[in-house]
């Protein structure tokens, strides 16, 4: 019987960007089915928007950035993007693929890429319908689908779910019960699914 992990997400998060291809090679290796939950960050357990964090934090944040999509094999337009809408909508769309039963990993690849990468709008709906269509998904039904009260009962209850996990940021993996918080913790999670057991 495969391993299940939960995968809390968030399109506009760079680090689930660059870390999505190592998580999915590992729970290839693996033989692990992913649950794709699509959330916020979540402030009352303890997570702070870049934008609400000191300069020096700030600066930092943006140079680890760069050393780990360095280290990823990704590129970041990090620049000239105070012109970009809200990303949310786009894991809307996002959570309507997985609640349909759609290529999610597809679509997501697709809009981080453009997001991050291009540092295209995916807060437009022409952005992201255009992005839905070149991986060969129905964009105008998406959107349609993204706007649904089950797509929204959805996010609430992934919401919820997360809070009471105890996730804050994004990346963050669920294995039997445990937490592994951001891309750089998947040398945990690995050692997890080899042994079958959490280091500590």
């Amino acid at each position: 019987m495969a391993e299940t992990i939960d995968y809390y997400f968030g399109i506009g998060s760079p680090w689930s960007f660059i870390g999505l291809e190592p998580f999915l090679d590992l729970s290839q290796r693996f033989n692990a089915t992913i649950r794709p939950v699509v959330i916020p960050l979540i402030v009352d357990n303890g997570a702070i928007y870049s934008r609400d964090r000191p300069e020096p934090r700030r600066a930092y944040w943006s140079t680890d950035l760069r050393r780990w999509a360095a280290v990823r094999g990704k590129s970041l337009m990090l620049e000239g993007r105070a012109s970009l809408s809200d990303p949310t909508p786009a894991g809307h769309v996002v959570s309507a693929a997985i609640l349909d039963g759609q290529d999610w990993i597809r679509l997501t690849k697709a809009l981080q890429g453009a997001f991050w990468e291009h540092a295209e709008d995916i807060g437009r709906p022409d952005v992201r319908l255009e992005i839905a269509q070149a991986v060969g998904l129905d964009g105008p039904a998406l959107e349609e689908r993204a706007r649904s009260n089950d797509v929204r009962e959805a996010l609430a209850r992934g919401h919820d779910e997360a809070k009471a996990a105890g996730v804050f940021g994004l990346p963050t993996f669920r294995y039997q019960g445990e937490l592994y918080w951001g891309q750089d913790s998947l040398p945990f999670l690995e050692r997890h699914l080899s042994d079958g057991r959490a280091i500590a």
